[in-house]
């Protein structure tokens, strides 16, 4: 008779479990449904507002992105190539080189970003127009520095990128600050 008590206790145990995983899914759906029914109905309420705040938050977007683009252009491909880090036999060389081919890489993703984040501000998207194709010229560069191929054209293409990006951005009303990503940021992490 003592072996039936454990495995009452066990049955009993299970039953409660389903039970209390039966009513927390049941719940969690009619969240979920009442939420989305609360999102059509704010998407399909025009607020007076809504075009300022988007122009308001495309700007703020644009300038965290191409913020985080020049710090990491100046940090990791500017400063080093300036110190002579990328040159044959310089101590640290390949390390550098690694780290300028991910803010190549990171550099470009947060320019092209920023690019998307302006056309939410008609003003911002005009100033940003012109420089579309000195953005895509970057794409194959971060390739270049990893490979230790960078030339000092090919670091002034990034510079006068940043710049033009943070010119357009200052004409716009959006100045543009450097902000140094943290190196998961950098990875991808």
């Amino acid at each position: 008779m003592p072996s039936t008590f454990p495995i009452r206790r066990i049955v009993v145990a299970v039953v409660l479990s389903c039970a209390v995983l039966v009513s927390t899914t049941a719940c969690g759906g009619e969240t979920k449904s009442t939420q989305a029914a609360a999102l059509t109905v704010a998407e399909s309420t025009p607020s007076p507002t809504a075009s300022a705040e988007r122009q308001k938050l495309a700007k703020t977007r644009f300038v965290a992105n191409a913020g985080l683009a020049a710090g990491a252009a100046y940090q990791w491909i500017v400063k080093p190539f300036k110190a002579g880090k990328f040159k044959k036999g310089a101590k640290g060389r390949t390390f550098a080189l690694v780290k300028a081919g991910l803010a190549g890489a990171f550099t470009y993703n947060r320019l092209k970003a920023a690019t998307e984040n302006a056309k939410g501000d008609p003003l911002l998207s005009k100033a940003l127009a012109p420089l579309s194709s000195g953005i895509d010229s970057l794409k194959d560069l971060p390739t270049k520095l990893r490979k230790g191929d960078a030339s000092d054209a090919d670091v002034g293409k990034f510079e006068n990128v940043i710049g033009g990006v943070k010119d357009a951005g200052q004409s716009a009303g959006a100045p543009v600050k450097d902000q140094v990503p943290s190196a998961g940021q950098l990875s991808g992490g």
